[in-house]
């Protein structure tokens, strides 16, 4: 006898009785199969629930071949009667997330004709992929009208269809149907195969809030939140946000324009050391012209920094140059460079012995070594 579903008569049901109808062992773990169950299995892109058996920790719920299988911690026995609860909290955020992705996807093939070809739900994130390139103020549009029809509370129907009126009924679906088809529709806002758990009515979502967006294959990638998660996400941005105004004293709607003048004036200041260095770095190039290889150790220079300096001492000097910029505890950073040389077998022996990594062009390389001074100055005390 088929395991009665009974998430699919109440999503919002949290507890039951059950009997252990069949049990097994499935990669090295615990397996039972119930006359009943609330435990939904992973399935139309909806993660499993959780919850315990008799206090026992059922981690897992997958459906194979028609039947339900829980996977728990120890193992019980057939025949014993057991008495199921499953992690609300869990169950009730995935039906946010589910129902709101409906209902955004609805509406966004409503407005523009794109297709949800991809819904990918988890414990942390919502992403939908979407098969149109969608602009921002597209999906600010549909944000607002996804939230008004929550706020409306519509109540949601779930059907199952004959094959006759499934035939002449319009909805979404990713692929061709067979055999029992489930229904559930949005009305005014979507119609869609799907096989998860909802909400009973759009007021239940809460709240959608459309995240991030990307560009993927020919479409769009689409982080969205619903309910607590958006709740969570929006107080968690505001406290980013409060921490960055205090930071710069300034109000929390002044924070952006703050930091974008941060960075202008980051930007100059820049600039301004740069061409300081630059000055600097002449001078050391005229105080080490000569010939002969060269080992320099300099405090404070950035990659870029060692580029620039290595490049003018190699104007001015015939030979190896070789300067590093660090400390014996977190390493150095190297740039070698000698006008017309080839430095490709110096640099892979140094990356060798130095425990380093980095490389360029036979004149010029640039890269890293974890090792002290004084075994630096080792190698090329030989060289």
């Amino acid at each position: 006898m088929q395991t009665i579903r009974l998430f699919y008569k109440d999503p919002y049901q949290t507890q039951f009785e059950a009997v252990v109808a069949e049990t097994r062992a499935y990669k090295g773990k615990f397996q039972v199969r119930l006359t009943q169950t609330c435990f939904y299995p992973e399935g139309g892109g909806q993660p499993y629930d959780t919850g315990t058996l008799n206090d026992i920790a059922v981690t897992e719920v997958h459906e194979s071949d028609g039947e339900i299988w829980h996977t728990v911690a120890a193992p019980i026995e057939v025949g014993e009667t057991v008495y199921g609860q499953i992690n609300w909290e869990r169950r009730f955020d995935l039906m946010q997330q589910h129902s709101g992705e409906h209902i955004i996807s609805g509406i966004l093939h409503e407005m523009t004709g794109c297709d949800n070809v991809g819904f990918h739900l988890t414990p942390e994130n919502v992403y939908i992929d979407l098969s149109l390139p969608l602009d921002i103020e597209t999906l600010r549009q549909a944000e607002d009208r996804a939230n008004r029809y929550i706020w409306e509370n519509h109540p949601i129907e779930i059907c199952w269809p004959d094959p006759e009126t499934l035939a002449a009924m319009e909805y979404r679906s990713k692929k061709e149907l067979t055999g029992d088809v489930r229904i559930v529709a949005f009305p005014g806002a979507d119609r869609c195969a799907c096989c998860g758990t909802h909400v009973a009515s759009s007021g239940a979502v809460g709240q959608i809030r459309l995240l991030t967006v990307q560009n993927w294959k020919g479409g769009v990638r689409v982080e969205m939140a619903c309910g607590k998660r958006a709740l969570d996400i929006s107080r968690d941005w505001m406290n980013e946000t409060l921490e960055i105004s205090r930071s710069l004293s300034v109000k929390p709607h002044a924070a952006a324009s703050a930091v974008h003048r941060l960075e202008s004036e980051l930007a100059a200041a820049k600039t301004r050391a740069a061409a300081l260095e630059d000055s600097l770095f002449a001078v050391w190039a005229e105080e080490y012209a000569g010939e002969g290889n060269l080992l320099l150790f300099k405090d404070g220079l950035t990659p870029d920094g060692l580029r620039r300096l290595t490049g003018l001492l190699t104007e001015k000097r015939k030979g190896r140059c070789a300067v590093f910029s660090g400390n014996d505890q977190e390493g150095y950073k190297y740039a070698v460079g000698e006008k017309d040389g080839d430095l490709r077998a110096l640099v892979k022996e140094m990356n060798t012995v130095l425990n380093g990594r980095g490389g360029g062009k036979p004149f010029f390389a640039q890269g890293s070594v974890q090792a002290a001074k004084a075994e630096i100055e080792q190698f090329f005390a030989g060289k």
